[in-house]
């Protein structure tokens, strides 16, 4: 892999707290000067069958637990939301940030905790990625959004787009959108879950499953993701007051659309929104719902026993 660096909907925190910190005017003038340029993020990969299968080993969907197991196959369609797993910047350790974060694309200091809030991806029928071909996939910053700096709860969205085209050609297979909300690391707040509203009363198709510590070491491994909270118990709860460690955002994302696939295996997906409402908890069962709204979209929700909502998405699938 190569890398280069060069300088929708209004998404919210995903825990309804407030933060109490303070901002210097030296902070916000970094801040600003860290938007002002343009930032360009430029990643090679490829979709090799040995990740592929470690993918698919992680999965509750595809490790061969509660369906059949079907290993990857050369030339195959890259699954939906795979490449989620790739195309991440490689660092050495001592070029990572205090809790385990790469520092591209973040903010300067304070603004250095990372939560992952959502995103849309589009897919192109015409030109899909494979298993056993490489890519490209090149990010810039499309915006910069700074709320609550009069209030002292400072907060920047940064959102990125990204394009993902696969080797030899010219057109993007992948089209995808990605917010993260940065916070100061000396935020304080109640851990209260938020209660979401507009969730369907039914479903027409479910998945249940129970993230482990492993499924979390095995997913941070394929991201090459050294976050701490998805991996140091005592720094979720003493650090960043979790009651455990947490669930990627991309993984729980990867698992709503998994889940529509599972129940729908020959669809074509057109776009996929999704957004996180609350941090979903390992070893917290949780069931991902889907429910049709005619014949070409779905409604996706994650919900735990106690029915806290960890995010909802709704699917697009492709005319033909």
């Amino acid at each position: 892999m190569t890398m280069s660096f060069r300088c929708s909907k209004t998404l919210h925190p995903i825990y309804n707290r407030r933060l109490y910190t303070s901002l210097h005017s030296s902070d916000a003038r970094a801040l600003d000067e860290w938007i002002a340029p343009p930032k360009q993020l430029v990643l090679s990969d490829s979709f090799t069958i040995e990740r592929i299968s470690d993918l698919y080993l992680t999965l509750p969907t595809r490790d061969g637990t509660k369906t059949v197991y079907n290993p990857p196959e050369l030339s195959a369609p890259l699954p939906y939301g795979s490449h989620l797993t790739f195309f991440h910047p490689r660092n050495s350790e001592s070029k990572l940030r205090a809790d385990g974060t790469d520092a591209d694309f973040c903010p300067p200091p304070p603004l250095t905790r990372r939560m992952w809030a959502g995103g849309r991806m589009t897919w192109n029928s015409r030109n899909p990625l494979r298993i056993g071909e490489s890519a490209v996939s090149t990010s810039t910053v499309q915006s910069v959004e700074k709320k609550g700096f009069d209030k002292g709860t400072p907060m920047a969205f940064v959102k990125q787009r990204i394009e993902i085209t696969a080797s030899g050609q010219r057109e993007p297979s992948v089209v995808e959108e990605r917010s993260h909300v940065y916070i100061a690391d000396t935020a304080v707040g109640s851990r209260v879950p938020r209660d979401v509203k507009g969730i369907p009363s039914k479903t027409d198709f479910s998945f249940t499953f129970t993230p482990s510590p492993i499924t979390l070491f095995r997913f941070s491994a394929l991201t090459f993701n050294g976050h701490h909270i998805h991996l140091d118990k005592d720094y979720a709860q003493s650090k960043e007051g979790y009651p455990e460690r947490l669930v990627h955002g991309p993984l729980t994302a990867l698992m709503l659309l998994e889940t529509t696939m599972l129940h729908k295996p020959n669809a074509k997906l057109a776009q996929f929104d999704y957004r996180a409402r609350n941090p979903v908890i390992v070893n917290q069962r949780m069931t991902i719902n889907g429910v049709w709204n005619g014949d070409h979209r779905a409604f996706l929700w994650a919900v735990n026993d106690e029915g806290v909502v960890g995010m909802t998405g709704e699917v697009e699938l492709g005319i033909d």
